[in-house]
């Protein structure tokens, strides 16, 4: 979760992202409260000339229209656009709607006082309307909360000193004010902290569920994870890809001769390098076989001529030979094999899921390989036909292939060096 600095979250960008999403939040409930405001403000208009002298009824009707001229107002600047990144709006407002309750306070218990003691203060236990009005549209700034209360105090004063005596009701009056104050400053916490709270466990659930849905598009392609979620069946056919299969020469004994740690860092190696390659010429991997790296071009991921974008992807693969060889630390290499074709793809299973190929186009790539030079490629005729750069490759040959018999076969030798792997120090 996000780390707080008192009241605000240490991130600013996080806190100003807490404030819009919270205000946004609490919109239609302080719209809400200014409309139930403004229709007691004005049920307090339509009953005053019952019982309010003729000369009270006009100032309080003056000061009755201020109250909801200010308090429509506000509630039509939260329709604006900017309306959640301006609390000065909601502070002003209430302020002044503040200011006048304390004034229609006075008249109206002015014309209730009779020979009692005067009373004018305790017209404060009608401002917790207002109190409560702001601790919630100022949720979130307790700082500009108190704020408010200590010029809503400053006004309560200002107002009800000039005309109440300091006897009991003036100490009661104040004792109301306070408790009153109190409270509205612990709800404006209580949201605070609470909406506070759910916000960051909110952020936090959202950068799992965002680190979740890399991972699985990652393994997936998206085309094939919205299907999934529908709970259709992924299933699809190309008609023209290239597969590309590439193993690394030399594997086997160099398992005898060096540390766990050591092959795994000469895999993670090799599989990067790959990988930067395949995004850099539009290239799918597929998965790793072992020392084997499996990718395609004209699958999921559209790719122009299928057979030149191998081709090229399995140069750029090859040129980083060299850099490999300095990571094992002993003489190890590289043989690719391309075969063009029709394939099936598709995602089988329900548990470990991952998007794969079949087709004997998949199994010729493979068997291709194994005829190809060291730190060279080996493709097939469709491949060939299909390419545009074919400089590179000498005459055909047929070669006797496992499972599939005599194949017309194209041979290029090893690449020019001009691509580096990453530093081992600091390969994951």
């Amino acid at each position: 979760m996000q780390a707080r600095v008192q009241s605000r979250f240490a991130d600013p960008a996080v806190e100003a992202r807490f404030q819009r999403t919270a205000r946004t939040l609490r919109l239609p409930f302080v719209r809400v409260y200014g409309v139930l405001f403004m229709l007691v403000a004005l049920a307090y208009t339509i009953a005053n000339p019952l019982f309010v002298h003729p000369y009270d009824t006009a100032r309080l009707a003056i000061l009755f229209g201020c109250t909801l001229l200010v308090a429509g107002a506000y509630l039509g600047s939260t329709f604006w656009s900017r309306y959640v990144e301006q609390p000065a709006l909601d502070f002003a407002a209430l302020l002044g709607i503040a200011f006048l309750i304390g004034h229609i306070n006075l008249i109206l218990f002015d014309e209730l006082i009779d020979m009692q003691e005067e009373m004018h203060a305790v017209g404060v236990i009608n401002r917790l309307a207002v109190s409560a009005f702001a601790a919630v549209a100022l949720a979130g700034r307790p700082r500009l909360f108190l704020l408010w209360v200590a010029l809503d105090f400053t006004v309560f004063l200002a107002t009800v000193l000039p005309v109440q005596t300091h006897g009991a009701g003036m100490w009661y009056a104040l004792l109301s004010y306070t408790s009153g104050a109190i409270i509205m400053v612990a709800i404006n916490f209580a949201i605070d902290r609470s909406s506070r709270g759910a916000f960051a466990l909110a952020e936090a659930l959202e950068a799992e569920r965002k680190k979740n849905e890399d991972l699985v598009y990652n393994m997936l392609p998206s085309a094939a994870v919205e299907r999934i979620r529908d709970g259709r069946m992924v299933a699809d056919a190309y008609a023209d890809a290239s597969v590309i299969f590439i193993d690394m020469a030399g594997f086997t004994a160099l398992t005898k001769r060096v540390s766990p740690g050591h092959l795994v860092e000469v895999l993670n190696a090799f599989f990067n390098h790959a990988d930067r390659c395949t995004a850099k010429h539009g290239i799918e991997k597929v998965k790793t076989i072992g020392d084997a790296y499996l990718a395609i071009a004209g699958g999921n991921v559209a790719s122009g001529n299928s057979a030149d974008a191998a081709i090229a992807f399995a140069r750029d693969v090859l040129a980083g030979v060299d850099e490999l060889q300095r990571v094992a630390g002993t003489d190890v290499g590289l043989r690719v094999g391309i075969h063009s074709g029709p394939v099936v793809g598709g995602v089988i299973g329900a548990t470990r899921m991952a998007y794969d190929y079949w087709g004997e186009t998949v199994n010729m790539a493979a068997r291709l390989e194994g005829t190809a030079p060291l730190n060279g490629i080996a493709i097939s005729e469709s491949t060939w036909l299909r390419a545009k750069d074919r400089a590179a490759f000498g005459p055909p040959h047929n070669e006797m292939l496992k499972g599939v018999g005599e194949t017309c076969v194209y041979r290029a030798g090893p690449a020019p060096a001009r691509a580096t792997l990453p530093d081992i120090s600091w390969v994951a």
